[in-house]
């Protein structure tokens, strides 16, 4: 089982993986540039070949990097889409340059347009953004919890910008159990996982699911509001989250942790309670 949390790479990416071994993790994700603006730390050959040495000491599987959220795919003006085609492209580069799996980013706000123009502008982006030759990295459209006029709080608007992309290799869906929680997906139940899993089948394909958010949820089901709780301590409770962690297939996705701390020390606590969970403790 790929478990971990968000940590910086600031300090560098061999670091990032002292980190997450300290922290009982064996995947991590990380911001690909800065979460608030557009300044993006530029990684050099040194600390490539020594995050690949790094990786292979403390077994470090898939990592997920997270795309700032100033990026808007479904703005509706042109500076804005002009921003979102440019960190999307050097993005890419930047993370296909270490070998990185994945990166992750929310699909965006339609500002209002309604979500048909919001998508239409998101496949724009992406068509002109992503690399159509092959490629080590995917770039994977985050579910959302539906709050106000997020693109991407169903697996059918995710589907229609997948296929109107032209479905590449590059680009597949990141899960996050607070979202799903929030849209109406009970993981408290079976046959609420049952229900996600059918629709996933139905629209996206489970082949291109490649990561999920652990993420408790400080709301009740189908809130639609995006509020992470620690794991345990919210509306999905231990039951919720050991669903996932015990679910043949959920558990084969790197999970990754953003639940709420103050220092990510605190990774290391809530890593060990869901090993104790899964344990039986």
């Amino acid at each position: 089982m790929w478990l971990g949390a968000h940590l910086s790479i600031s300090a560098g990416l061999p670091e990032a993986a002292e980190t997450a071994a300290s922290l009982g993790a064996n995947t991590f994700a990380y911001f690909t540039r800065n979460p608030r603006g557009g300044s993006a730390r530029q990684i050099p050959a040194e600390e490539v070949a020594a995050w690949q040495t790094a990786r292979q000491t403390y077994a470090i599987g898939p990592t997920v990097g997270h795309m700032p959220y100033t990026v808007n795919l479904a703005g509706n003006k042109t500076s804005v889409q002009g921003f979102a085609r440019m960190v999307v492209a050097e993005d890419f580069r930047r993370v296909e340059s270490f070998a990185g799996e994945y990166m992750c980013l929310h699909p965006g706000s339609h500002l209002g347009d309604g979500a048909a123009a919001g998508i239409e502008r998101v496949v724009a982006v992406l068509k002109d953004s992503l690399p159509h030759a092959s490629s080590t990295t995917m770039l994977l459209l985050e579910t959302m919890a539906g709050s106000g006029s997020e693109i991407g709080a169903s697996f059918a608007e995710l589907a229609q910008i997948l296929d109107g992309a032209g479905a590449p290799p590059t680009l597949g869906v990141c899960l996050d159990s607070c979202h799903l929680f929030s849209q109406g997906y009970d993981f408290t139940t079976a046959h609420g996982i049952d229900q996600l899993l059918f629709d996933i089948d139905q629209t996206v394909g489970r082949d291109r699911v490649r990561a999920m958010h652990l993420n408790d949820s400080k709301f009740p089901l189908g809130s639609h509001k995006d509020r992470h709780q620690n794991l345990g301590q919210g509306s999905l409770g231990k039951q919720g989250i050991l669903n996932i962690l015990r679910h043949p297939w959920l558990s084969t996705l790197p999970l990754v942790m953003e639940t709420p701390v103050e220092d990510i020390k605190e990774y290391e606590a809530e890593i060990a309670l869901a090993k104790s969970w899964l344990s039986g403790d």
